[in-house]
């Protein structure tokens, strides 16, 4: 029977985990065996510097906090070794980096992941693995909303350096009168 401060121990880690849970709008699970220290370095670098939380849990402690939150489902993948990582406003990074890391590195697989506070398959983490981050939608919108302005603006500048309307018309093509009906 462990010790009263032992248990206190793990009930702070499962009120951190839960709240960690709660706060996420999303979060993939891993198994990391086979990882050695140099790549997990690198993978834990570039998850920090996304903004994603990456921690290895104990399985028990880290079901009982989804329990809390009502995430039952990841229990069925909780074996092994098992890393959570979570990201606060980003749905994309932590997919992604995983997914990608994943690919290259044969021990390490994802084995699932949660969305919004419901738990997804390995297909829809793999999708998300394929979107482009938050930034980049943001920049092809912008540019999508600024193509017409530009093109206008492109246009009037064309006028412009042609020497203004009058030079334009002056330019185009005389419009034959139409014919009298003949009588």
């Amino acid at each position: 029977m462990p010790s009263q401060k032992v248990l206190e121990a793990k009930k702070a880690v499962v009120v951190e985990l839960t709240e960690r849970l709660q706060g996420a709008c999303t979060g993939v699970l891993v198994n990391y065996k086979g990882i050695n220290v140099e790549n997990d370095t690198k993978l834990r670098k570039e998850l920090r510097e996304a903004g994603v939380k990456y921690t290895v849990v104990k399985n028990t402690l880290l079901s009982r906090a989804c329990e809390q939150v009502g995430l039952t489902d990841l229990n069925a993948v909780l074996e092994g070794t098992t890393a959570l990582a979570t990201s606060e406003d980003d749905y994309t990074a932590a997919a992604r980096i995983l997914c990608g890391f994943a690919d290259k590195n044969k021990g390490f697989e994802v084995k699932s992941g949660f969305l919004d506070g419901a738990v997804v398959d390995i297909n829809t983490i793999n999708s998300l693995a394929k979107l482009p981050s938050r930034e980049v939608l943001l920049a092809n919108v912008l540019g999508a909303f600024q193509a017409p302005i530009a093109s206008f603006a492109r246009a009037v500048q064309a006028i412009v350096d042609k020497g203004g309307v009058d030079a334009c018309a002056a330019d185009a093509p005389a419009e034959e009168a139409p014919a009298e009906a003949a009588e």
